[in-house]
């Protein structure tokens, strides 16, 4: 015979269900759903039905860049093509593309790294001080932006708080840069600090790069020191004007 306590336990344990707002029983016989296994079989699919389709592969942005930047057949084309890629999170948080500046078809095509917070708001590359000095640079060897000299960077976005591009964003970017040189066709490229070396030699290392002729995109190279780099170090000034040097002495050569 089942004893008061039990009983009083049962209906109180009841009573607690209904509170929990319980109101009708579904089975005869109690569940023990500690007992349960951890995992519950999987529903079986009825016959004729479809499963989903598979999920697309992942997108491999530097074929899309690849693809948009042989198609690709003037300057403003490119541009257009490199404004309306969607694969570089750098777009999203600057203000606007930097293109070019300068003269396209220039003897001289200068690479740079990537806008700066001058540059972003201008939509020009090598604007403020940086500028100013590259400007004071290459008028020293007779060559001006406005006549004889075509500049672009090897990203077209500021990357957030000036920090260096990372090697994905310079890879997805790098064939909208080479066909940037084949539709510009200089006869000499000009590498403006670690960034653009990287992107176009493959390499690193300015200090020991610069003045030291390469060759890349079927073009001779020069790495030089980056204007940023020689307002913050002017010591190495000395060193920049020999390279600007061996660069006037290279155009006098194919004149």
């Amino acid at each position: 015979m089942e004893s008061a306590l039990d009983h009083y336990t049962a209906r109180a344990l009841l009573e607690w269900q209904i509170e929990l707002g319980a109101t009708d029983a579904i089975g005869d016989a109690p569940v023990d759903r500690y007992a349960l296994p951890d995992t519950a079989p999987k529903a079986q699919q009825p016959q004729g039905a479809q499963t989903a389709p598979a999920k697309p592969k992942d997108v491999d942005p530097v074929e899309v860049a690849r693809k948009a930047a042989r198609a690709a057949g003037s300057l403003p084309e490119l541009r257009a093509a490199m404004e309306s890629f969607q694969h570089c999170e750098l777009k999203l948080g600057a203000r606007q593309l930097v293109f070019a500046d300068g003269t396209p078809g220039a003897r001289v095509m200068i690479i740079g790294e990537a806008p700066g917070r001058d540059e972003d708001r201008e939509g020009r590359p090598f604007v403020g001080r940086a500028g100013q000095l590259l400007d004071r640079m290459l008028e020293a060897i007779d060559l001006r932006r406005s006549e004889n000299v075509y500049i672009t960077n090897v990203l077209p976005w500021r990357p957030p708080q000036n920090r260096d591009p990372r090697p994905e964003e310079i890879g997805m970017m790098k064939p909208f840069l080479e066909r940037h040189v084949d539709l510009a066709k200089p006869e000499v490229l000009v590498l403006m600090g670690n960034i653009s070396c990287q992107a176009v030699l493959g390499k690193r290392g300015i200090t020991r790069l610069h003045g030291q002729w390469d060759q890349s995109m079927n073009l001779p190279v020069i790495p030089m020191f980056h204007p940023a780099y020689l307002l913050r170090q002017p010591q190495m000034k000395r060193q920049a004007w020999a390279d600007l040097l061996e660069l006037r002495a290279r155009l006098g050569e194919t004149q």
